[in-house]
């Protein structure tokens, strides 16, 4: 009967040491509140995104990853800069061979 008792007695120390390692290492299971709607913690300039600026970015991980939203928020913005940047240069690129195609007619 002793070692059935020091046996309960031993399992249940085990137990509450492992309860306090993961306590200490996963906090006490106090949530931080969320975020307001359409917000995130996630940071890129209003304008002018460069190769530093993604380099930059770190998304928030949940459970099973990274927040979906946040990625497709990022890739979105970047996507569209790269837009921005290629009409750009498309503009650019017609304004070099008008200015050339004039000074071939002089």
């Amino acid at each position: 009967m002793l070692t059935l008792l020091l046996y309960v007695l031993i399992v249940g120390l085990v137990a509450a040491m492992l309860f306090l390692v993961a306590s200490a290492v996963f906090g006490r299971s106090e949530e931080l509140g969320p975020l307001p709607q359409g917000t995130t913690a996630t940071v890129l300039p209003a304008e002018g995104v460069t190769g530093a600026d993604v380099r930059a970015l770190r998304f928030q991980q949940v459970v099973r990853g990274y927040k979906a939203g946040e990625v497709d928020w990022a890739l979105e913005r970047l996507a569209e800069r790269i837009d921005e940047l290629e009409f750009e240069l498309a503009q650019m690129r017609q304004w070099q061979a008008q200015v050339a195609a004039g000074q071939e007619q002089r």
